[in-house]
Order: structure tokens, then sequence, then C-alpha cells
């Protein structure tokens, strides 16, 4: 008679050693800390949502009861007074935040549209659009660009100032005739006309070396000028060519146009020849820089001042993807005129002494 062999219980795992708790534990964490930080970023634009919604309404009832019924500004006075007795813990609710409401709700009648723009920045940032900007097209475009470039409300008051709507898109360029639709409509829209460079202080003879210089020590304010998605490769970028020496003023990658940007300056006016130079270095640059994923590289030649019609002429028959846009700098006051002028610390001075006079 065979006799079967008792199956054993398993073996229990052995308990896990500080060192894979440790590593497991790491991962755990890391992972954690992304799904928290996503959320409190849902969150928090969904908060940032209901409160605009929130202050579109009020603003809306207000508009529409002084319409209706004919009440008068003073009701906005009162109205915050109450509403900050009912809601001791709220802010948000002053007579000057009121009146912004009505004046929000006046310049986006559409709820529809507050839910789909508007909604998706701060409140402060749409003050800011109440106070600076007319027209409902050009609101909505810096709206646009607000939510796609994340621009902080400085930056959205610098972009204001510069008059960022009416130069984007402006360069003249052969885009739509060198480039396929998608990228060549993408291309001509990064481009503006002019470019400024107010934060640059330099001489009026100033050369192209002087500019670039300053340009690469204010390197923050150049690409914030430039527009998102430009990477900075260098200055005086070297190519061998033939065994000859070249540089390149400004060489840029582009991250949405996937292509190198080549930037020459020119501290005078537009010249037909600078094409030429301009070709030679797209040229040398598809070869010797371009990997095969990169699309054609982009050149954006920057002067003083250009004529049109010799633009005109000079792009339209060069095969390469060229662009011309203008810059502006402030120029610093000549050495003999600064003597002249008064300090800051006169002119604080003289400020006291005016306010003194007249307090008597």
């Amino acid at each position: 008679m065979t006799t079967r062999k008792k199956s054993l219980p398993p073996r229990p795992s052995p308990p896990p050693t500080a060192d894979s708790i440790t590593a497991g534990y790491e991962q755990l964490l890391h992972d954690l800390k992304e799904r928290i930080a996503a959320a409190r970023v849902r969150a928090a634009i969904a908060v940032n949502r209901e409160l605009i919604l929130l202050y579109w309404q009020i603003g809306h009832e207000i508009l529409r009861r002084q319409r209706e019924e004919g009440w008068g500004a003073r009701v906005i006075d009162r109205l915050s007074q109450d509403l900050r007795r009912e809601f001791p813990g709220l802010k948000g609710f002053s007579a000057r935040n009121l009146k912004y409401m009505k004046a929000f709700s006046e310049a986006w009648p559409d709820e529809t549209i507050v839910q789909q723009l508007a909604a998706q920045i701060p409140w402060f940032h749409n003050c800011i659009l109440l106070d600076k900007i007319s027209g409902a097209a050009e609101r909505e475009w810096y709206v646009r660009q607000t939510i796609e470039n994340g621009w902080s409300r400085n930056v959205l008051v610098l972009q204001i100032e510069s008059s960022l709507y009416r130069r984007q898109g402006q360069a003249s360029s052969n885009f739509s005739r060198t480039l396929p639709a998608p990228q060549s409509d993408l291309a001509r829209q990064l481009l503006k006309d002019p470019y400024n460079f107010d934060f640059l202080t330099l001489d009026a003879p100033a050369h192209e070396r002087d500019i670039e210089r300053g340009l690469i020590r204010h390197l923050r304010e150049f690409l914030l000028e430039m527009g998102v998605g430009f990477a900075f490769v260098g200055s005086q970028y070297h190519l061998e060519v033939a065994g000859e020496d070249f540089y390149i003023d400004l060489l840029f990658y582009h991250l949405r146009l996937r292509c190198y940007v080549v930037i020459e300056l020119k501290s005078g006016a537009f010249r037909p020849e600078h094409a030429g130079k301009m070709n030679f270095y797209l040229s040398a640059v598809d070869d010797l820089l371009r990997h095969a994923e990169d699309r054609p590289s982009i050149g954006l030649i920057l002067c003083r001042s250009r004529k049109g019609v010799i633009v005109e002429y000079t792009l339209r028959d060069t095969a390469k993807p060229i662009g011309v846009a203008e810059f502006r700098l402030t120029e610093r006051l000549p050495e003999e005129l600064r003597g002249s002028l008064p300090t800051i610390e006169q002119l604080e001075a003289e400020l006291n002494k005016a306010g003194s006079e007249e307090a008597e």
C-alpha cells in the first residue's frame, strides 16, 4: 500500500527589509506628491472659476437693476456695506471691487464666453484688462495669450504697455511661400514688428555688437520679448564652412516650430544684401546643425528701419524662409546734456518744498 506524502504548508514570506521598504516608500511618496500637487492646481482653478462667475453674476444683477429700475450709483456703496456686514470673513466686496464686477459684466455680456475665457485667468488679471483695454477683440486676445503662456500680472501689464497685440504677426516675411501651411501660419504669428528693446539703454550710434551684448546681459527680458518657445542656443555662434569661420549673431531653437531660428542684428536700415547673408547662414545651419526630425531653419533680420517695397522685392524670389522686422531702443542722453538735468534728489527736494508751501 502506497502512502501519500503530506504536502507541507507554504513557507511564510520573509519580512520586508528596511532597504526594500525605503525603495518602495520613496516611489510612493513621489507619486502621491505629484497627485496632490495636480489636485491642488485643479482645485485652485475650479475655485477661481467659481469666484469669477460669482463676480460676473453680481455685476450682471447690479447692471440689470440700474438699467431696468433706475437705481443710481449709490446702490453700490450700500450693497458693499451690507455684504461685508453679512460676510465679515470674506474679502472682495468693497465698493471699488463691486464697480469692477459691474464693468466686468458690461465687458463680457455673454456668460458662456466668460466661462470659456475670462474665468480661466485670475480676477486681478481681468481687472487689469478692464483698466487698460477697451476693445472686446483685443481684450479677448490678451486673455487667450495669458491662458496659453501663463503670464503673471506683471508680464501681462508689460505686454499690454508694449502694444503686443498690434505688433504680433506684423513682421514682413516670405513664410507663406517657403513653409508648409501649419508651420507658416505659426511662424508668422510668432514674429512681431517692431521688437521692443526698451530694457537696453544705449548711445544713438550703437553698433550691432553693442546691441547684441546688451541683449545677452538682459537675456531674461530678451526672451520675454521674443515670446514663449524660444530657447537660446548662443551668440556669435561659430560655424566652419570650407575651412573658413563664420559667426551668427544670435541662434535660437523654437520648441513649437521644431526648428532653428537665426537672428542677424543690423544697426541701420535694411539692405537687400542682408538677405543674401541670411540665406547663406540658413543653408549652413540646415546642413551642419539640423537633425532629421527638425524642420527647415528660419531667419529673422532685425534692423533699425526698413522700407516695405525693398523688403518685398528682396524676399519675393528668396527660397529660404526669412522675416524682417524693426527694433526699438531707448537711447541714452548725450553726456553733455546729463549734467544740465536735475537729479532725482533735486526733484524730490523741489516736490517736498512745493508740498510744504501748499500745506501752509
